[in-house]
């Protein structure tokens, strides 16, 4: 029978033969996973953001920065402080990948593949601060999962399935021949109509080929085509002749008389004009002398009641033109002038007898 101290060396043994196993197996299970994001004995520090919606994040996800693993989620706790993004995510990160995670550095919530699990993603693509410290924080960017989608696309959903619903009673009114499409699809006389117009149309197009009609004449003769070549180059011609200066708008265009008579009649009437603004000549005077304006208002003015006065018949010359006892006499007189004149070619010796007396 085995002795006490043999029997507790032999506990002794197993017990540290147990304790060995446990670590070796403790740390081939540190070694064997991928979420560590660094070995065994290498440091960690933690690392904190803020989202809107964990997104079914879990206790252990993997943290990636640019793809690879660094690190792992450790909890998951609600922050009454942030309204805005209350779901604290608390990570423990690899020390050797801090110097390459800086603090500016975004991150957000993935999902690997369609359904599978979700995981931090931290993307420092365009991140250029200083290494993120221990216990820092990482902003974070919004992207939306697959239930967002879903959500945000179940209106569209439903306006399609409206819009099919009425594409499909359009399309049974169709085939029944109701309204004017469905006639046109249904009706065989509407089919004959169409076949009988196409007909027409061809037999109208074969004749306009063939020259018949006022239209077929204008696309088939070459008599409108020589015409209208002749005109355009009687036009050409035309333009020729005045580009080199002949007829009167060659003239025009070509001569330079016209421009230095022109520049030479601008030149006189701009010293007219400069005449008359300083107030030489007569028209320089009515516009800058007060004087001879006012004189000339006044004149105009006397003018103005001499023929008022006239018009209404006072004086001599209101009288000529209103009083028609003038005229009356004047016409009297006239009248005994005439009878005298033939009174005289009548018996012109009894008017043109001469008397002599002698003293």
């Amino acid at each position: 029978m085995p002795s006490q101290q043999q029997v507790q060396w032999s506990q002794l043994k197993v017990g540290v033969l147990v304790l060995v196993a446990l670590v070796a197996l403790t740390a081939l299970v540190f070694l064997m996973s991928g979420n560590t994001g660094g070995g065994f004995l290498v440091g960690k520090i933690t690392v904190r953001s803020y989202f809107e919606n964990s997104a079914g994040l879990k206790l252990g996800a993997p943290v990636n920065l640019d793809g690879v693993t660094i690190g792992s989620v450790k909890a998951i706790r609600i922050a009454p402080e942030r309204p805005l993004t209350p779901v604290e995510v608390i990570m423990k990160v690899s020390k050797k990948y801090q110097p390459v995670l800086r603090s500016d550095a975004r991150a957000s919530l993935d999902t690997i593949g369609v359904l599978g699990d979700t995981v931090v993603d931290i993307e420092s693509k365009y991140a250029t601060g200083q290494p993120v410290q221990n216990g820092g924080e990482l902003k974070t960017t919004e992207t939306p999962n697959l239930t967002d989608v879903i959500k945000s696309s179940q209106g569209t959903i439903e306006q399609l399935n409206t819009i099919l619903a009425k594409v499909n009673n359009l399309v049974d009114s169709l085939n029944t021949g109701k309204g004017s499409i469905g006639q046109l699809i249904n009706n065989p006389m509407l089919y004959d109509k169409a076949v009988n117009t196409l007909n027409e149309l061809q037999a109208l197009v074969d004749g306009i080929s063939n020259g018949k009609g006022s239209i077929g004449k204008l696309v088939a003769d070459d008599t409108l085509y020589n015409r209208a070549n002749d005109t355009i180059g009687k036009l050409q011609h035309i333009a020729d002749e005045m580009d080199s200066g002949q007829g009167t708008i060659g003239k025009l265009l070509k001569d330079e008389t016209l421009y230095n008579n022109l520049k030479q009649s601008t030149q006189n009437l701009n010293e007219i004009l400069a005449q008359i603004n300083s107030g030489k000549g007569s028209i320089g005077m009515l516009t800058k002398n007060q004087e001879f304006a006012n004189k000339l208002n006044t004149t105009v003015t006397q003018l103005n009641e001499i023929l008022t006065q006239i018009n209404s018949g006072q004086g001599t010359m209101g009288k000529l033109l209103k009083d028609d006892r003038l005229y009356n006499h004047t016409d009297e007189v006239m009248t005994n002038s005439s009878d005298l004149i033939k009174a005289i070619r009548k018996d012109p010796k009894k008017y043109l007898t001469i008397h002599l007396k002698i003293f």
